[in-house]
């Protein structure tokens, strides 16, 4: 592991920039967030340099390997799995888009979230670019030495490479106050003159063909997630004959993950078929994985909650930690407003064929 494993963003550190100030009412004090963030930075520097550059690009024929790389990161810790597939996701973007790869020692984020309120501008500063406002939800953010970002310009929205170490990045404490995937360290950030390399043109962070592939893998990393919540039924189920209501959640559990394995396996496989979309069905099936995706998660964690009862989310750290970030990292999933979009997308194009390829073309 290097040195740099629990390295600061800018003038900031895990302790932000109010180490031992009392914490505002209802607010995690800064060292309570260090301390949960710290062993998922210094687990994902080790990943990144030991196991990152063995995982395959999506498209390359090896699609399904990456899932089940993402799924078995989910299953072991759902926050080591945001970091990891946000820096796996900015190797494929900078592949897609002609950028240089992530060199050694370099740890990347995709800070691309878009909530309504003010956003990240850009503007052509000199013979370059340079970012300013405040960017949400920036999973990684001590830990990561690069980031791909999307900001408004007078272009549109576009997406850039910065280094966070830049003195101008700063996290704007206590903006990360989940209990929920709290050591995925996930900050709004402020940027102040920031220079920034633009990475393709407007519009093609979310126009490529890789945009649906890298939202699967998002995906993945939850039904490993599921797994992890669903070890705590099946171990429970070994230890005696279960009751018959136990029964029927453990095989209904069974039942949704052995499905949404074989969804995710078929969904690699098709990207591999057409990696760049020329039949223009990686649209319907990123929406319709990441659907199913979630409406397994959500039904294992009410299973395996009913079967189970009260005592592992008060007795066992694990199970509680595991459900506990299962349940946040799915809201990721838009809900209806992704069905809704899946479902216009029949409508206009596949009339008569629900369920089927996906193709638009």
């Amino acid at each position: 592991m290097t040195a740099e494993a629990t390295s600061s963003v800018g003038r900031a550190s895990f302790a932000d920039s109010r180490p031992g100030s009392p914490p505002e009412s209802g607010e995690a004090s800064a060292d309570d967030r260090a301390a949960l963030c710290r062993p998922v930075a210094a687990r994902f520097s080790a990943w990144v340099e030991d196991s990152s550059a063995e995982v395959p690009l999506p498209g390359g024929g090896r699609t399904p390997e990456r899932f089940r790389v993402l799924s078995d990161l989910g299953r072991e810790d759902l926050c080591l799995a945001r970091l990891g597939e946000g820096h796996l996701d900015a190797t494929a973007i900078l592949d897609e888009l002609g950028g240089a790869p992530p060199g050694p020692g370099e740890r990347w984020g995709v800070w691309a979230a878009h909530p309504p309120g003010p956003g990240l501008l850009a503007n052509r500063h000199g013979g370059g670019w340079q970012l300013n406002g405040v960017k949400p939800y920036c999973s990684g953010a001590h830990v990561c030495t690069h980031a791909l970002v999307t900001a408004d310009s007078d272009e549109g929205r576009r997406l850039f490479a910065v280094r966070t170490g830049h003195p101008g990045i700063e996290p704007v404490p206590g903006t990360w106050q989940a209990i929920g995937m709290a050591g995925s360290d996930t900050p709004d950030i402020g940027f102040s003159a920031v220079p920034a390399e633009p990475v393709g043109g407007a519009g093609d962070y979310l126009d490529r063909p890789g945009f649906p592939h890298g939202g699967i893998g998002v995906a993945a990393c939850w039904l490993g997630g599921a797994h992890a919540v669903a070890d705590t039924l099946l171990a429970a189920a070994g230890k005696r004959t279960p009751d018959a209501h136990t029964a029927v959640h453990l095989g209904a559990v069974d039942v949704l993950l052995s499905s949404a394995r074989t969804v995710l396996e078929q969904a690699g496989a098709d990207i591999d078929d057409d990696p760049l979309d020329a039949r223009g069905g990686a649209r319907v099936r990123g929406l319709r994985t990441r659907a199913l995706a979630e409406m397994v998660c959500t039904e294992v964690l009410t299973r395996v909650g009913r079967a189970t009862g009260a005592g592992p989310l008060c007795h066992d750290a694990r199970h509680a930690k595991a459900v506990a970030d299962l349940t946040v990292y799915i809201r990721q999933h838009h809900a209806e407003r992704d069905l809704a979009e899946l479902g216009q997308l029949l409508a206009g194009n596949l009339a008569g064929n629900l369920g089927g390829d996906g193709d638009t073309r």
